[in-house]
This record gives structure tokens, C-alpha cells and sequence, in this order.
């Protein structure tokens, strides 16, 4: 394979121990990379309903902590690929991974829900230029014949170190404190910086020296930032009209940011990039699945430890089988595109998937987690590996090497705005459905009209019941109706995430090009899609 040297302004063929050498400090680095953003991720929502209770914050402010730093993600990510591809993907990798680091120290330190939201917005900043490019060197780095095995590689220990996180964010706030959940990303920034620095290669697009698209990045980020808010405000009982026209205003914002990249001389996202059919059934199917898949797991957490009374670790722990089936199956699963083409895997990935959320809409309340929640994990692991590194390694065939970033940059773009509006949404549900099972189950668990009163003016977004309004001597009833109405918005919700993962198997089995190899082997991006 052919490596470009440092200054990516001609290229040599490689020794082959020098070109394994290299492609191993890549992988690792990016391994590293996408890790780092998953055990934070996947940490923090674990901690959610403890650092809830510890900064005294409302429900809204809660889904800010993850929806701020998913918003900037989702909006600037794009521009992280182009940047990647421009300046160099190893360098803008590294600044994010340096941003990432410093954000996470101040969420550690923050002292108030408004300083840890802060923080996490401008750590969303450093994760959109880190993700796409830790995708990008690899893509970069290794050939189309060995691309599939490395994602999946990719996917695979990316996967083992999210293991990580639900465990050791739930060990830290059960036994220290939620803090150490932000903390554990600092040594993992230093080791990222250091390899990146000694050994992994600059790549970038030589041709592309046009401008970045400010402009487009402002509307996205605006227009995404005005739907999260106005779901969020259609959450509660009020102001229902505001949060109407705030969606309407940010949908219109939508519109105009596609309008501005038409006429963009150098957009962000390259409209002709969708010209690729595979490409843009892929993405397709990415805003389907990953909205029922990131969306749940959001929820997942608030019912485990505020419905069922696990501790954080137990949570934590609860999401394991998933992982680890991930973590053994990716690498295979990554190489069987090359075999039988993408079709198969994922259109059957999904359908399991949906079958996975089918076993979490019943699982109740007070049972025993091996036949509740760990037959729901298990069959979500086996249908998650199937089409991850599938649909990664079909995105990234379906264009042009040169434009790696961007590719990588418009998958990942597309997900975090499927998990940042479906966290919303849903939550339109979880809530409706709620209160709307209230009424008959406040009549088979007796509660004093008071404590009624306190139900029906609180969200119950979290599953916990209201602090104030409920006398001592009620509250474990007033939490018993709690659950039960929760559980019934909980299913709802995930009724609503398998029918878009059917919705997707649908989609991909009709609409994705071809069943064998053949059908997602890399080719060109159209002229005009080139920036």
C-alpha cells in the first residue's frame, strides 16, 4: 500500500514492515480516540441520575448535559472531516484530542449545572474534530482490501474500552464521586498525544484549499440548537405554543442551511457526495437506527438505577453482554462485507436490533435482571454487531479515499444529530405516556391529593420522584406510582426505537445497491461533489 509521507506532497511505496509498522500506530491511535469518547459518553449517562441529584438539577438541564455536548458535535463534526482533509488529519486529530482533554478538566471541576453544560458544549467542539479523523487516518492508512478488517478491529476495541466506561463511571460515582467520570479522560488524552506525535503520519487532501464553511456551520449549529430546544420545551405542560414555534423556526433554519450549501462555493457537506447511492441509503439508515439506539440508551440508565434500584455500578454492569458481544463479533463482522456485501448484515443487524428493543419494552418492574434486561442487551449486542462495522466500512467505500474526512465527518454527523433529536422527541413521549398511565395507578397504590399534585406538576422525565410536594411518609408509595407510570412511557419509547430499526432493515434491504462485494467497492466521488 501507498503511504503518503509527512508533507503529503508526494508519495512513496513503503517498505512492508515500515507500512505494518505504521498502519498498527494509526489504529491505535484511533482506537484511542474513539474510545475516549465512548467511555465518556457511556460513563456520563450512567452518572446522570446520581450528578442529578448531587447539583440539585431539573430535568431539562439534565438532557443539556448530554444535548450540548451532542449539539456542537453534530454541527461541527462536519466541518472536523473537511478540516481533516484540508490541514491535515492527523493535526486537527490531535487539537481535538487536546480540546477533548481540557473540557473534560473542567467538567471535573464545574460546580453548578450551568458551568458542567458549558463544559460539555465546548468538549462536543474537541470531539468533532477528534472522531471523524481517528476514522479518517485509518481510512488513509490502510487499503480497501484490508480497510474492513482494520474498521472492524477499530470497532471491535472501541467497543471493549466502552466496556470500560458504564463500569468504572458507576464504580466512580458509587464510591468517589461522578467528577472521576470526566477525569479518567486525561491520561488517555496524554498517551493519544504522544503516539500521534512519534508516530503516525500527516495525510490530507492536496487538492483541497478552499475555504471552510463557516457560514453553513453557524446555520446548522443554530437551527439544530433551536429543535432540541423547542422538543425539550414540549416536554412540560406550558408554553406549549413557544415550544412549537421554536421547532418550526429551527426547522426553517434546516432548510436554509441545505440552501446555503447549494450555493456554497466550498460547503461542508458536498451535495454531490449523495450522488452515490450506497452512500446515501447508508445514511439513511444510520438516521433511523442510531435515533431508536442512542435515543434509548439515554433513557436506560434513569430506569436501572431511579425504577429498579440497581447501584450505578450495577448499571453499568447491566450494559456489559452488549459490549462484549460487540467487542468479539466486530472484527468479523467488518470482514464479511468483502464476503457477502452489506445488504445481508445489515438489514438482518437491525431486525435483531429491533427485536432487542421489543424484549426492553416489557421489562417491568422488580425483576430479576437475567430475565428482564440481559435477554433485552444480549439480542441489541448480537444485532449492533452485525451492522456496525458494516455500514462504517460501507460509508467509507462508497467515496473517493480523498474525501475520507468528509465521508467520515457526514456518517457521524448524521448519527449524533439521530441520537441528539431523538433524545428530545422521545422524551415528548416518555413524559406523555407517564402521565397519562397516572390516574390508574394512583388508584390501585393510594396517595394523599397532595402528593398527586406533586406527580402531575413534575416532568418525571428521570423516573424519580418529585422532592418536593411529598411528605416523608408517602414517598416510597409516591415513588411505587412513579415506577409503574414510567415503565409504561419507557415502553413506548421503546416500541417507537424498534419500529425505526425495522424501518431501517426495510431500507437497506430494498434500497442498498447489490448483495456481494461488488456493490461497495470505492469509487469516485462526482466532480461537483469535489471541493
Amino acid at each position: 500500500m501507498k503511504l503518503p509521507c509527512e508533507e503529503c506532497t508526494r508519495s512513496r511505496t513503503p517498505e512492508p514492515q515500515q507500512a505494518v509498522s505504521t498502519g498498527g500506530w494509526v489504529l491505535l491511535a484511533a482506537i484511542l480516540g474513539s474510545s475516549m469518547a465512548g467511555i465518556d459518553g457511556s460513563a456520563v449517562n450512567v452518572a446522570l441520575p446520581v450528578l442529578q441529584r448531587d447539583l440539585h438539577a431539573p430535568s431539562n438541564a439534565m438532557q443539556w448535559v448530554i444535548e450540548g455536548y451532542s449539539l456542537f458535535m453534530s454541527a461541527l463534526i462536519l466541518v472536523g472531516g473537511s478540516l481533516g482533509d484540508r490541514f491535515g488529519r492527523r493535526r486537527m486529530f490531535m487539537l481535538g484530542v487536546l480540546i477533548f482533554a481540557v473540557s473534560s478538566a473542567a467538567c471535573a471541576a464545574s460546580l453548578t449545572i450551568t458551568e458542567l453544560v458549558i463544559a460539555r458544549c465546548v468538549q462536543g467542539v474537541g470531539a468533532a474534530l477528534m472522531i471523524p479523523e481517528s476514522l479518517a487516518l485509518i481510512t488513509s492508512a490502510f487499503d480497501e482490501k484490508h480497510r474492513g478488517q482494520a474498521i472492524g478491529t477499530w470497532s471491535g476495541f472501541s467497543a471493549i474500552t466502552m466496556a470500560i466506561g458504564p463500569l468504572l463511571g458507576g464504580w466512580f460515582v458509587q464510591a468517589f464521586s461522578w467528577r472521576l467520570v470526566f477525569v479518567i479522560n486525561l491520561p488517555i488524552a496524554a498517551v493519544i498525544l504522544f503516539v500521534c506525535r512519534r508516530f503516525v503520519p500527516e495525510t490530507r487532501d492536496p487538492s483541497d484549499n478552499a475555504p471552510v464553511d463557516w457560514i453553513g456551520a453557524t446555520v446548522a449549529t443554530v437551527g439544530l440548537g433551536l429543535l432540541v430546544l423547542g422538543f425539550i420545551d414540549l416536554q412540560t405542560a406550558r408554553a406549549d405554543l413557544l415550544g412549537i414555534a421554536i421547532v418550526v423556526a429551527g426547522a426553517l433554519m434546516m432548510v436554509a442551511f441545505v440552501y446555503v450549501e447549494r450555493r456554497s462555493a466550498a460547503p461542508m457537506v458536498p451535495l454531490g457526495i449523495f450522488s452515490s447511492r450506497d452512500f446515501t441509503v447508508a445514511n439513511l439508515y444510520t438516521l433511523l437506527l442510531y435515533a431508536g439506539l442512542m435515543g434509548s440508551f439515554f433513557f436506560v440508565p434513569f430506569n436501572l438505577i431511579n425504577v429498579q434500584g440497581y447501584t450505578p455500578t450495577e448499571a453499568g454492569a447491566a450494559l456489559l453482554p452488549m459490549i462484549l458481544l460487540m467487542f468479539f463479533s466486530s472484527r468479523w463482522s467488518g470482514g464479511l462485507v468483502a464476503r457477502v456485501g452489506a445488504r445481508i448484515p445489515l438489514t438482518a443487524g437491525a431486525i435483531i436490533a429491533a427485536c432487542g428493543f421489543v424484549l426492553f419494552a416489557f421489562t417491568g418492574v422488580g425483576g430479576s435482571y437475567w430475565t428482564t434486561f440481559f435477554p433485552a442487551v444480549s439480542v441489541l449486542g448480537i444485532g449492533t454487531s452485525l451492522f456496525v462495522a458494516p455500514l462504517t466500512t460501507t460509508v467509507m467505500n462508497s467515496v473517493n479515499a480523498s474525501h475520507a474526512g468528509s465521508a467520515s465527518g457526514i456518517n457521524n454527523a448524521v448519527s449524533r444529530v439521530a441520537g441528539l433529536l431523538s433524545i428530545a422527541v422521545l422524551g415528548i413521549v416518555l413524559v406523555s405516556a407517564t402521565h397519562a398511565a397516572l390516574p390508574s395507578i394512583e388508584r390501585t397504590v393510594p396517595i394523599s391529593q397532595a402528593a398527586k399534585t406533586a406527580l402531575a406538576a413534575d416532568s418525571l422525565f428521570s423516573g424519580h420522584a418529585p422532592d418536593r410536594g411529598i411528605s416523608t411518609s408517602e414517598r416510597l408509595a409516591a415513588q411505587r406510582v412513579v415506577d409503574l407510570a414510567y415503565t409504561e412511557g419507557f415502553r413506548e419509547v421503546m416500541l417507537i426505537c424498534a419500529a425505526l430499526s425495522l424501518g431501517a432493515a426495510a431500507l437497506s434491504f430494498v434500497l442498498l445497491r447489490g448483495s456481494t462485494a461488488a456493490a461497495v467497492t470505492a469509487r469516485p466521488v462526482p466532480a461537483e461533489a469535489r471541493t
